[in-house]
């Protein structure tokens, strides 16, 4: 496989002579009406991805599949899903997907099919949730557990939290809410204190998540976890699990009710489809539910396989914004769920995007002369029309957004009020702020004149259901793999995260001088 970088292929110089497409035109009138029949693709899960808002045409749709053509994209995601090592910083395979499903051929690595230990794992965690919901694994009164807390911190908190706030009301409602679900992440001893404050100790599970076992915030909230554990009079024994790889200093502690498995081949940002998400959701959801997650990434994962860029979201979803970073100079991607189940999903994108595709040098530790991956923010609308719409619509700087609509609300609970119910005033603030951005109004008061022009894509599912929520999260990962690709970077190591964390050692071995010293001092640290 030939890894080039992006300035060098023949349609990064084809980008360069395209004519900017005016959405303002192209969206008025009948053209518009035309644009969102024709732009969109059918997703898994009866999902579309509606792309008409976005400054394309035929002939940038061309050219782009002229890029996914000579950069090989599907070929490099093949070679990811069939065991290659795409992790070239830390010479590791790329195997998050594989927790989901069978892709391609057998991936054996370490004397081990890795699909079969991914599943060994996920019916360990479900054998085990299964016997804490059925009373079989109790805690020193003989009660049942009523609540889950996962301590971890960035990829082992993000994404499991996004998906169990995504689905807690929905599994309220529809009667599968086994055990409720908190997360401690933060250092600040105040983030831990407040959650000890809302659960009964000697009722909870805590699930302490490190792949190396070596954390510094994750092992801190564990020892402040288990003071209170004891100081509850809990045994420490019967109210700790781990996620962990197998060689790890947390795998198979006597002090821990069971430990479930990662390897190195699970990024911590893509890896709420290994053990990381599959225990605490399980454990809140029950594996069923689980299962259908994960089968609902595995069929976006397959969509994602096709090389036609105009039947392929993911794979056009990624190269419209490459196109939009680099030739149209947006530095920024509005990330805009409309659902207030997913108000945690654009966190986990931010890290998902910023942490993979937040690079300056190439796969071979060489310099790109080009932009990478954007800034990514979001809030759930309609919260976020009283917020920051203010500078989306009139600001100075023109950001990219991707909205995320449902046809239906989760728990089936709405009124009519005023000749409308509540899901109805949602979706109609989504279509109108979708053609708001795009055909702006003019008007003689500066203040009150929209520029228009503002591009947008949407995608559109019936109800944010399990399966539903795992095409979202697939298409986002495969998304940023994709623009990864294209950009010649290592979407797969971390490296940026770790110099304040050597920094901040450092400063608590008293080991400081200089500025380090002063700031030190400045907070009061010793």
């Amino acid at each position: 496989m030939v890894w080039k970088n992006f300035d060098l292929l023949a349609s990064y110089e084809a980008l360069k002579g395209l004519d900017t497409v005016d959405v303002k035109t192209a969206m008025a009138g009948e053209n518009g009406a035309k644009r969102v029949a024709e732009y969109k693709i059918p997703m898994s899960n009866g999902m579309v991805y509606s792309y008409a808002a976005k400054q394309v045409d035929d002939k940038v749709l061309d050219t782009l599949q002229a890029l996914a053509d000579e950069a090989a994209l599907t070929e490099k995601y093949a070679e990811l899903y069939n065991g290659a090592v795409i992790n070239t910083g830390e010479g590791r395979l790329v195997l998050h997907q594989l927790c989901r499903g069978q892709l391609g051929n057998d991936v054996i690595k370490d004397g081990e099919n890795k699909r079969e230990f991914y599943v060994s794992q996920q019916n360990r965690i479900a054998e085990f949730a299964n016997k804490v919901h059925n009373g079989e694994i109790l805690n020193e009164k003989g009660e049942k557990y009523t609540t889950v807390v996962q301590i971890g911190i960035g990829g082992s908190d993000l994404g499991p939290r996004a998906l169990y706030l995504a689905l807690e009301n929905w599994a309220r409602a529809n009667n599968t809410l086994k055990m409720e679900a908190r997360f401690i992440s933060n250092v600040d001893p105040d983030d831990a204190s407040a959650v000890l404050a809302t659960v009964d100790i000697s009722r909870s599970i805590f699930i302490v998540v490190s792949k190396s076992g070596t954390t510094l915030e994750t092992l801190t909230n564990e020892s402040f976890v288990k003071n209170a554990i004891k100081a509850a009079g809990c045994e420490v024994s019967k109210h700790m699990a781990a996620v962990t790889s197998a060689t790890s200093p947390l795998a198979g502690n006597p002090e821990y009710l069971d430990s479930f498995y990662m390897d190195d081949y699970i990024g911590g940002r893509f890896s709420s489809s290994s053990a990381v998400g599959g225990a605490v959701l399980s454990m809140a959801f029950g594996p069923e539910v689980f299962a259908r997650i994960m089968n609902g990434a595995a069929a976006e994962d397959e969509k994602a396989k096709n090389p036609n860029v105009r039947e392929n979201a993911a794979l056009l979803d990624a190269l419209i914004g490459v196109y939009e970073r680099n030739f149209l100079g947006y530095q920024m991607t509005a990330v805009l769920p409309y659902s207030q189940a997913l108000s945690r999903f654009p966190a986990h994108l931010q890290q998902l995007d910023m942490e993979s595709n937040g690079k300056s040098v190439n796969r071979f530790g060489e310099p790109v002369n080009y932009q990478t991956g954007p800034i990514i923010y979001g809030e759930p609308g309609t919260n976020g029309q009283h917020s920051f719409y203010q500078l989306l619509h009139q600001g100075t700087q023109v950001v990219p957004m991707q909205f995320i609509g449902f046809k239906n609300n989760q728990m089936d609970n709405d009124l009519d009020i005023q000749g409308t119910t509540s899901q109805q005033k949602l979706s109609a603030n989504v279509a109108a702020q979708i053609v708001a951005f795009a055909l702006g109004k003019d008007d003689e008061n500066p203040n009150k004149y929209f520029a228009g022009g503002r591009p947008s894509s949407i995608i559109v599912a019936d109800k944010l259901i399990p399966e539903t929520l795992g095409a979202l999260l697939a298409h986002f990962e495969n998304k940023i793999m994709f623009q990864g690709f294209v950009w010649n970077i290592n979407s797969f190591d971390q490296e940026g995260v770790q110099l304040g964390k050597l920094l901040a050692k450092k400063v608590l071995a008293k080991d400081t001088d200089g500025a380090l010293t002063a700031y030190s001092e400045l907070l009061s640290i010793f």
